[in-house]
């Protein structure tokens, strides 16, 4: 991938976040101004301007975007959180962003979506033509967020859209926690059915790498959609046995009933009472990864890491903050475990 040259000025929404962050640290040392919007407090510091506000408030996102050359629109809420919350961050959020960044002249807008938004498909790899087709709150919310992108791209705004497979680096935490703690504690770890399923990750730093080229991208480049994801996986075994063997505790992953697991997982969900949300669920039953083709061919997108390099880099970044308030949080970001729930019991049988 070509190292590209920074815009001038650019804002990135959730700043705080753990792709926000990476990307104001790599736009700073590239030598750009930026401003960091958030929610959540953001130190200052040479070349940064925090400022915090909801993403949702029409006036205080203008004021943020005014003089601007560029927006990456990485805020976003957790598939964890209440539907009515996912949609009105989301859609509401990007309604926003979009129609700030008019307002106020933004020249380009970089839209961090998301491969939910097919839904679960049965076409592998999935290509960027593949139809929408949401089956819950948080991909129905991708996926109309989307749709505002590309009217905006229609009326001759230039609108990035990058759909990620699940990135993993340092500070990521999410449901990977689980996995993480039990090889740490010695337990083995349960897959669905036999394991042999092909899951496609990313690295964070070859996200934020795509995203920077983006910025840097003539407009007949950038003003368009591309699928992102390791260009190396293998299956869900293999990639969660690597943790195990890299925990040193001789576990291995073993193999649950699928139809009875999924059965008792879709009513512990029904009653919150476990993290694992059915797209979630379904997604490891079948093979889901996408075609980064047309990444590689348009933007040179190279990615580094392998989903083994990624799993491990994130699990050693882990291993040693774990103790830390974060690394014990409420799964309210990504930055944060997601609750294990009725799951810690299981631990016993493993």
């Amino acid at each position: 991938m070509v190292n590209p040259s920074p815009p001038s000025r650019v804002v990135v929404t959730g700043a705080a976040g753990i792709l926000g962050s990476n990307l104001v640290t790599r736009l700073l040392a590239d030598g750009a101004e930026v401003c960091g919007l958030d929610l959540r407090e953001i130190a200052p510091e040479p070349g940064l301007t925090p400022r915090r506000a909801d993403i949702r408030d029409v006036p205080a996102v203008k004021e943020a975007f005014a003089g601007a050359d560029m927006v990456v629109h990485c805020a976003a809420a957790l598939p964890s959180y209440p539907a009515d919350q996912i949609r009105s961050i989301i859609v509401g959020g990007t309604t926003a962003v979009l129609r700030a960044a008019r307002d106020t002249g933004v020249r380009r807008v970089v839209h961090i979506s998301s491969t939910a938004v097919y839904g679960l498909p049965k076409t592998v790899p999935t290509t960027e033509d593949h139809p929408r087709e949401p089956v819950d709150t948080y991909s129905a919310a991708k996926a109309e967020a989307e749709e505002l992108a590309e009217k905006y791209r229609a009326d001759g705004m230039c609108v990035s859209v990058l759909r990620p497979k699940t990135f993993l680096g340092p500070g990521r935490m999410g449901l990977f926690s689980m996995l993480f703690e039990w090889a740490e504690e010695g337990r083995n770890f349960p897959v669905l059915g036999r394991g042999d399923v092909r899951i496609q990750m990313l690295g964070l730093e070859d996200l934020v790498d795509a995203v920077t080229t983006v910025l840097a991208a003539p407009d007949e480049v950038a003003n368009d959609t591309y699928n992102l994801g390791a260009a190396r996986f293998g299956t869900i075994r293999e990639d969660f046995q690597s943790v195990l063997d890299t925990a040193g505790r001789g576990r291995r992953v073993v193999s649950v009933p699928a139809h009875a697991a999924v059965g008792v997982l879709r009513l512990l969900e029904r009653f919150k009472l476990s993290p694992v949300y059915g797209r979630l669920l379904y997604k490891l039953l079948a093979d889901s990864y996408v075609s980064i083709g047309k990444a590689q061919d348009r933007l040179g997108f190279t990615p580094r890491l392998s989903n083994q390099e990624a799993i491990l880099r994130t699990y050693e970044w882990w291993r040693r903050h774990r103790d830390e308030p974060a690394a014990r949080g409420t799964g309210r970001t990504s930055r944060e475990p997601w609750r294990q729930g009725v799951l810690a019991m299981s631990k016993v049988f493993f």
